[in-house]
């Protein structure tokens, strides 16, 4: 496939948002990333991570990729790995949605799917998967999404300019989840070098180990970790806000239903974190975060009704969006 349009290949719109809160004191604008073709901001990360591979000559067309992933970035990876001839390997646990594992079939990916071991640590058990896989298949590379300074670089040069573009470079606040904390820490590295005043927010679940957190069950892919990455060692937020998967499930359903825009559990994770920052939030605020995934992949869970009630033991919707618990800067 070849671009012919003038935009960049991995670009996608910035919109303000006027319904969401009710609050027109505070102006909020998204990133759509969700309307990525892989259908998450993974797509840029899965775009530089190849990218750094092949120019190094560690990878070549006809090639084997094995990656670690909760879904999205396996998605991306795989349709990624499709247009450049390369295989590629899925390291998935049980936690990986139907829709996602399906999604990465279609695209031709094996997927590797790990037991939770005892200790029940996934990410630890998905990791060795793949150093294993790599030894039974020699030329095969990992992506190495939870260490390569690749990851954060695709959100240092893409992600970040173009958002701050589409807001005339002024944001008071801006929302990320974090995961590999890829994404958290190109934007932090944009902001810094800019000299930007961007407070940087990083949303995070309830039973992650991220930023000292306490470990616990976890039921949704992509936010959150079982282990630090290596990347977390240099991500230093101005504040950290933890959801409960309760709440990240009312924030989706309150995008979807006010905006229109059907998105992940990570993207329901800092709509709930938003709302609970918005009194401490000062008139005529800008405030900006990442849609970072589709909701589509989400529907047997997120905006299942008999899911949420089965799984999760609560409503699935509200009309507020308690249970988010913010910290002072660190």
């Amino acid at each position: 496939m070849t671009n012919v349009g003038t935009l960049h290949p991995l670009s996608s719109p910035t919109v303000k948002l006027e319904r969401l809160f009710g609050v027109p004191e505070v102006e909020v604008f998204a990133k759509l990333d969700l309307l990525q073709l892989s259908g998450s901001t993974k797509e840029r990360t899965a775009h530089s991570l190849i990218e750094s591979l092949m120019a190094s000559g560690r990878l070549e067309p006809g090639g084997l990729i094995v990656e670690s992933t909760s879904g999205n970035l396996g998605i991306a990876l795989a349709r990624q790995s499709v247009v450049r001839g390369i295989g590629f390997v899925a390291v998935v646990d049980e936690n990986a949605n139907r829709s996602a594992l399906e999604i990465m079939r279609a695209y031709g990916a094996r997927i590797e799917l790990v037991p939770t071991p005892p200790d029940g640590n996934k990410l630890a058990a998905r990791r060795q998967r793949v150093q294993r896989l790599l030894g039974e298949n020699p030329g095969a590379v990992t992506t190495n999404q939870y260490g390569s300074p690749d990851n954060p670089d695709a959100h240092f040069t893409t992600t970040m300019p173009e958002f701050m573009e589409a807001v005339d470079g002024r944001l008071d606040m801006l929302f990320v989840a974090t995961s590999t904390t890829g994404t958290l820490l190109g934007c932090q590295r944009y902001l810094r070098q800019h000299h930007l005043e961007t407070k940087l927010v990083a949303v995070d679940a309830v039973g992650s180990v991220l930023f000292g957190g306490e470990e616990g069950l976890r039921r949704f892919p992509g936010l959150g970790a079982g282990i630090v990455p290596e990347l977390a060692l240099q991500a230093d937020p101005d504040v950290v806000c933890r959801v409960e998967e309760i709440d990240m499930v009312r924030g989706c359903r309150k995008l979807a239903k006010r905006e229109g825009i059907l998105a992940g559990a990570s993207t329901g994770a800092i709509v709930a974190a938003m709302e609970r920052q918005l009194p401490g939030i000062e008139e005529g605020s800008r405030i900006g975060f990442l849609v970072h995934d589709s909701g589509v992949p989400y529907l047997h869970t997120v905006y299942d009704d008999d899911w949420v009630r089965g799984n999760l033991g609560s409503e699935p919707e509200s009309d507020i969006v308690p249970g988010v618990l913010g910290t002072s800067p660190r």
